[in-house]
Order: structure tokens, then sequence, then C-alpha cells
């Protein structure tokens, strides 16, 4: 039963049905000051995945590589788009900011902790990663459905298709990994959860759209630099 799935997604549809129906009562410093808590929510568990990377060099290629590959695939304007479309379905939920929303759709969608947590919850039937995750992301979509309206519920429903594929798949590629590959992987997620905390916090805009695709070439990457290195 993909209970911690099922939790994360209704997490994010009610914070975000939350947030929208309370943004015009809470103040714009409010927001302000509780998005500055989430960025660093997010950097925090980044730093705590980052610190489990066995393979450095790997990771490293992995992320300029995948990066590269994500910026000829333009998959910010992809990202940016399906925002668009997102917001259209409701015109008067809130500011259609693109931009924002690429942002919170790479967070609830593409995360590590994420990810990894619906691979860990098919395989061994622990949903403790995506339940903590879960708590994060309910305030969190209620913060940022003040500004953005109630389209933020509505990512819940590619994140459960996303989570629910990788609950059902574990079993085909948590057995093809290796410690070290998943610990690599987590690492990888880690750096991009950490890029998304600054960008929340408007420290630096960084391409988080682009990064997504490291966190798919890590596997081979680690795997070859693990044997050739062994």
């Amino acid at each position: 039963m993909p209970i911690g799935v099922i939790t994360n997604s209704l997490a994010i549809a009610l914070g975000g049905i939350t947030g929208g129906l309370l943004g015009s009562r809470l103040s714009g410093e409010f927001r302000e000051k509780l998005n500055l808590v989430f960025g660093v929510c997010a950097m925090g568990i980044g730093i705590s995945s980052i610190v489990l990377m066995k393979n450095l060099p790997a990771v490293m290629l992995a992320l300029i590589l995948g990066t590269i590959l994500g910026i000829i695939c333009r998959l910010n304007d992809l990202f940016a788009r399906g925002g668009q479309k997102l917001a259209s379905l409701f015109p008067l939920g809130g500011t259609a900011d693109s931009g924002l929303l690429v942002t919170v759709i790479v967070l609830f969608c593409a995360s590590g902790t994420g990810i990894y947590g619906s691979i860990v919850s098919g395989m061994s039937g622990d949903h403790q990663i995506l339940l903590a995750k879960s708590v994060l992301d309910f305030f969190t979509a209620m913060i940022f459905a003040c500004t953005l309206g109630k389209v933020v519920s509505v990512i819940a429903v590619p994140q459960f298709v996303i989570f629910m594929l990788l609950f059902f798949l574990a079993r085909v590629i948590y057995p093809l990994t290796t410690p070290t590959m998943i610990d690599d992987f987590k690492a990888v997620g880690g750096l991009v959860l950490l890029a998304t905390g600054l960008r929340i916090a408007r420290v630096r805009d960084f391409p988080i759209a682009e990064m997504i695709p490291a966190m798919l070439i890590i596997w081979p990457i680690s795997r070859l630099w693990t044997l050739l290195m062994g």
C-alpha cells in the first residue's frame, strides 16, 4: 500500500487549497519570512543527503553533464509551459508566475528525497521519508498557494503519477543498484534541493529544471566510476 505517496500528494493538494483560501489573509511579510524558512528547510534536507556522497568526481560529472543535457533539451521552457497550462486552469486563482511555478513543480515532483523515498517505500514498505516530506510539503504548498493560488494543489496530480510509477518500478530499479549508487544519487538530489532552497530564498536563480537529468545519469556514472576506481 503506497501510504507515503498518497499522504505526500494529499498534503500538497490540501496545502494548496488552504493557501488559496488564506492568500489574502496572510501578509506579504509573513509569507516572505516563511519562504526563507522553507528555503532553509530545503537546503537542510539537501545537505543531509549530500554528506552521503561516495564518489565526488562522479557526482560532479553527473551534475554538470546532466545540466548541459537539460539546457540542450530546454527543460526550463518545458516546465514553464506546463506551469502556464496549470495556471490557466485557475485564471482567478492567483498570480500566474511561471518562473515560480517551475520552482514549485521541481520541488514537489523531482526532489531527490521524494524520488528516493518512493523507491524505498516500494521496496521495503518504509514510508518514513515520504511522511516527513509531507509535513514540509503541506506548509510549503500553503505558502506558495498564497501567491499562486489553488493551481498549486493541481501539482499533486503529476507528483502522484511520478511517485506511484517509481513505487511500482522499485522492484525493478532497486535490485540493479548498489549502496554506493544510491548514496551518490541522493547526493545529486541533495545538490538539486540545495539549489532549490537557494532559489526559494531568492539568493540565486539556479537552473533547477535543467539540473534534473543529473539525477538520471548519476546511476551509470556512479557505477562506472566505482568499477574503474575499484
